[in-house]
Parts: structure tokens; C-alpha cells; sequence
């Protein structure tokens, strides 16, 4: 058995001029060419085998490309296949030692090289299969910010997301059709965005600037009250602020957020790093909508939204790493069924501000160990032609990592 016979091949809009001559023989010599019909296209003079468009989904294509083996396959990708390409999904699914990549240039190199930009130091980000708004998490004075368009009406898409968020003056530049004859660049800025005819291979440079006087929002978690629609079902921002770090995220961990509210503590916990995920579980209908309003809002669409009463809501979930309990810690079915669902080493957070709640945090501590914590908060208010302090009501957090 020839232990390499897949080859991964990235292949740029200059075609089969760009490739060495490794990559062309690999091509050449494969009994099987799979790609994209641009790819397929670019490389024809070369393919001699079979040649096969990629499935929908893409992945469903794995158990094909295994069938074939020993025999030599070649896949086709665009630039550099590790580049929010076809490379991870097929390294995952194919053994060591059986394939190789050859890349070439991808996109964003290509843009970088165009711009005089530093490819390292600029933040990337892909809206091909993803929504917009994940845009808004990343905006920031002086940033540098490179995004992969799903298609071309990606930019107009873009251009009015960041008009709309107050980033009107972003320079926004277009590049279509890198490296390739076809290829061609404009700039322009966000509310000024007009531009017709966008080829379909297009990749985004945007440097954000916000208008005169708005502010953009913080890195940090706490952000004002303000920026949440509600109905009054919110965590405020100072307790928020001590909850997530209760809740301790790491990377790549799902949280569930029960009786979420405003979604506060799951929008926040998403916001800190773009490898966590979390799930919103709301019974009330108009909570859920404000819910998905606050997501796109402050750059947390991937939310996942769970329309239920807990714990039968939670039935068949994801296993989660840490979760919040903001509704339903007096239904010890609820406590019980998180708990349970929580992995090990997982942590489990719960606020009560009625006595009702505190003595049953108190009993969970008993049980189950971890620390009560009384959080109180005084805001300054008037008072007649003076200023004083008053107290918002207490919170009596209880937080536990299970064993």
C-alpha cells in the first residue's frame, strides 16, 4: 500500500501556473480528482481520473475518499487548505501518515501582501456558514481585521452591519479574485459602500473607526445595562461580573445558561474567547426573542437558543463544563438534573436574592460543598440637594466544582 495516497493541493486563481511540479504530477497521476467546480475547472488540463464536485455536506465525502484507498486521490482547495479550508476535516478523518498537503498562497496572505499589512498581527475571521454580527465581537480602535466572504454580497452585508453599529468611517476594502487575472481592489468606507458586481471569490480588509463620540464596547466582561433589552430579568453588571469569574470558563468549554433571562451571562461568558459555546434555556417566548436580540447585538450570535421548562428542557443537551442557574434553583429536580449533567470538574453557579433561595443554597453547600458568598452593591443616588449610597438588593451566590 502506498501509505500517502491522498494529496491535499491548494490551487490559487493563477490555476496550474502557480503549482510546482510535485503538486501537477499528483494531480496527473490520481485515479480520483475531488473539488469545487472553480477548482476542477482551474485544474482540467491536468486531470486524467475521475473527478468528483465535493457532496453536501462536505464531510460526507470521507467514507468515498477511504473506499479509494490504496489508490492514488487528489483533492483540490482553495490556497492554503489549513486555511479555513477542507484541511482540518480530512486530516481528522484520514490516518496519519496516508496524506500530504502541498498549499499554496492563501488568501489571506495574498490580501496581506496587497495591503503591506502584517499577516500575523491581524485578526481573521470567516463568514462563510457563519453569521455576520460574530464581526462585532473583534471591532476595535486600531485593529486590522481580515474576513473571508461566503459570497458577493458578503461586503454590502458587512458594510451595513458596521454602519449600523456606529462604524460608519471603517475603511472597508474589497479584493476580489486574488492572484488571478481577474483580479481587482477597492476601497471605500462603510456608509459610503456602493460597490456593484462584486466577484463571488472575495475576501474583506476592514479597519474599524467609530464616530465621533460613540464608544466601542468593552473586552471585559460587566458590560453596562444599558446595552441589554429586558424585562427586568437581568443580572446586573457587578454581580455578572463576579459570576462569570465563578464560572471560571476554559477554553473550548460549553456553558448552560438556565432560565437565562436577558442571556447576559451566556452572552458574556461566549464573548471572552471564540472556542466557548453556550445554551440559552428560557421557557418565555419574549425573553427568548430579547435573548437573540442581545446576541446579534454584542457580537454573540452563535448562541444557541432552548425554548423549555427545566429540567425537561435539558433532556438530551451536550454534556456541559459549567453552568448557571438564574431561574429554578428552588425546584431541587432542576439543581439535581444539573448537577448531574455537569462533568467532572465542572462548575456550577447559582445567585438567589430571596431567603427562600438562600436557605436552599445552603443546603446545597452542605451537600455538596463549595462557597456562599453575600454580594452587595451601593450605587450613588441624590438625595435632596445632597448624594448618598444605596444599596441594591444582596445577592448570596453559591458556586461548587464537582468532583
Amino acid at each position: 500500500m502506498n501509505p500517502l495516497w491522498l494529496s491535499i493541493i491548494g490551487i490559487g486563481e493563477d490555476g496550474i501556473e502557480g503549482l510546482n511540479q510535485t503538486a501537477r504530477a499528483l494531480i496527473a497521476g490520481a485515479t480520483l480528482v475531488i473539488g469545487g467546480e472553480r477548482h476542477l475547472r482551474l485544474a482540467d488540463e491536468l486531470i486524467t481520473g475521475e473527478r468528483h464536485l465535493w457532496p453536501r455536506p462536505i464531510n460526507a465525502a470521507l467514507p468515498a475518499l477511504l473506499a479509494r484507498r490504496p489508490a492514488p486521490v487528489a483533492v483540490l482547495a482553495s490556497g492554503d487548505p489549513f486555511w479555513f479550508g477542507v484541511g482540518p476535516m480530512l486530516a481528522s478523518g484520514v490516518p496519519s501518515g496516508e496524506w500530504r498537503c502541498i498549499p499554496a498562497p492563501s488568501s489571506l496572505s495574498l490580501a496581506c501582501a496587497r495591503l503591506g499589512w502584517s499577516a500575523q498581527t491581524a485578526t481573521t475571521i470567516s463568514f462563510c456558514g457563519r453569521s455576520i454580527e460574530l464581526l462585532c465581537g473583534f471591532l476595535g480602535s486600531g485593529q486590522k481585521i481580515i474576513g473571508l466572504s461566503e459570497d458577493s454580497s458578503t461586503p454590502a452585508a458587512v458594510a451595513g452591519l458596521l454602519t449600523k453599529m456606529g462604524y460608519g468611517p471603517s475603511e472597508i476594502t474589497v479584493m476580489e479574485a486574488l492572484g488571478g487575472p481577474a483580479e481587482r481592489i477597492r476601497t471605500t468606507t462603510s456608509s459610503a459602500f456602493d460597490f456593484t458586481g462584486i466577484h463571488a471569490l472575495n475576501i474583506l480588509a476592514i479597519t474599524p473607526q467609530l464616530e465621533h463620540g460613540m464608544s466601542a464596547l468593552p473586552l471585559s466582561t460587566g458590560i453596562s445595562d444599558d446595552h441589554y433589552a429586558n424585562d427586568g430579568q437581568l443580572t446586573k453588571r457587578e454581580i455578572r461580573s463576579v459570576t462569570l469569574a465563578s464560572l471560571a470558563a476554559r477554553h473550548g468549554e460549553l456553558l448552560w445558561d438556565i432560565g437565562a433571562g436577558a442571556g447576559s451571562i451566556a452572552i458574556e461568558w461566549l464573548r471572552q474567547h471564540s472556542s466557548l459555546s453556550a445554551i440559552a434555556i428560557e421557557e418565555n417566548p419574549d425573553r427568548l426573542s430579547r435573548i437573540a436580540t442581545n446576541a446579534a447585538r454584542l457580537a454573540a450570535p452563535q448562541l444557541r437558543l432552548v425554548k423549555g421548562h427545566a429540567p425537561e428542557a435539558l433532556a438530551n443537551l451536550p454534556t456541559p463544563d459549567a453552568i448557571f442557574i438564574g431561574g429554578g434553583a428552588t425546584d431541587a429536580g432542576v439543581v439535581d438534573i444539573a448537577w448531574t449533567a455537569l462533568r467532572s470538574g465542572g462548575r456550577l453557579v447559582i445567585n438567589a436574592v430571596t431567603i427562600e433561595t438562600e436557605a436552599a443554597l445552603f443546603n446545597l453547600q452542605r451537600r455538596h460543598g463549595g462557597t456562599l458568598t453575600r454580594i452587595s452593591v451601593e450605587r450613588l443616588v441624590n438625595v435632596g440637594t445632597m448624594h448618598g449610597f444605596r444599596p441594591a438588593m444582596s445577592v448570596t451566590q453559591w458556586a461548587a466544582a464537582k468532583p
